[in-house]
């Protein structure tokens, strides 16, 4: 199914994602998650491409696997660690599998690379456009409440989306926040800038205190007051920091919905047993006990 049919159902979607082992790893445990939060029956599962695409040869492997167990996947592809004759390959391959849902991204800019090379695509708008003139997949891309790192300016960010959204682009998920009214600021904009495509919200339980500190920073995201106070208490208490990390992005959701926000993307991180408190927090609230 495509996400474009679900979200044209008239109740909140709910989804999550898996990434792919790092390389040399053990494959299974990803499988064993994979199989575990689709038992959940989540709207889809997205399958991320791996730092750098090293990961990627896992991508569509994941995202099949997926398929096969009744819900929708959606395969992610980045450009900047690819060629176009690679990223053609891999289209080929998410196509033969079946797979009607693609992420595209630019990704991470291999350290030490002269980007882009000629034969690259060098923003994720170029990509967008050439999956929707070569093929009929559902086509998402990323969008960022907080402005990309590497933008100047919000302006400028959300001029750069226009151009995304003008190539195609089908929906758009959000990089992880934990403010929503940087959310609900960011969706008035966008709207004001003429980008009416759907947008999911992307949540992130956080349930490790040291981890969130690099994603931050990585990410460009703004801890708040009340979510920094949570992580000075129970960081350093793993089970506890679980439960709250949980309990805040419930929250979130929630609110979120009640707001109006219908899709709802979980960085749930490989963690069944966080998808399941999720899915059981929201059971009543998006319908999650009736799928």
């Amino acid at each position: 199914m495509k996400i474009t049919e679900i979200i044209n159902m008239q109740r909140p979607i709910l989804s999550f994602e898996i990434f792919p082992p790092k390389p040399g790893a053990d494959f299974e445990p990803v499988l064993k998650a994979a199989e575990a939060i689709a038992k959940l029956q989540p709207d889809f599962i997205s399958v991320t491409y791996g730092a750098g695409g090293g990961t990627s040869a896992n991508t569509v492997k994941i995202a099949s696997f997926i398929q096969q167990l009744g819900v929708t996947a959606l395969a992610h592809l980045t450009c900047a660690s690819s060629t176009k004759g690679e990223v053609e390959t891999v289209l080929h391959q998410i196509k033969q599998n079946g797979i009607e849902n693609v992420l595209a991204l630019r990704g991470d800019i291999p350290e030490g690379s002269d980007f882009p090379q000629p034969n690259q695509y060098r923003y994720a708008s170029e990509l967008v456009e050439h999956i929707k003139k070569s093929s009929d997949l559902c086509v998402g891309g990323a969008c960022y409440p907080e402005s990309h790192t590497e933008s100047n300016n919000w302006t400028e960010d959300i001029l750069n989306l226009k151009k995304k959204t003008d190539m195609g682009c089908d929906f758009l998920t959000t990089q992880m926040f934990f403010d929503n009214n940087i959310l609900y600021n960011y969706l008035y904009h966008i709207r004001e800038a003429g980008i009416t495509t759907p947008v999911f919200a992307g949540i992130m339980p956080v349930t490790n205190g040291k981890q969130i500190t690099r994603i931050c920073q990585l990410s460009g995201t703004i801890l708040p007051q009340r979510f920094r106070a949570i992580v000075d208490k129970f960081g350093n208490k793993p089970e506890a920091m679980q439960q709250a990390g949980i309990a805040y992005a419930t929250d979130q959701i929630i609110d979120l919905i009640a707001n109006g926000v219908k899709g709802i993307h979980v960085y749930s991180m490989n963690k069944p047993e966080v998808a399941e408190k999720i899915a059981e927090n929201l059971s009543e609230i998006i319908g999650t006990k009736q799928r």
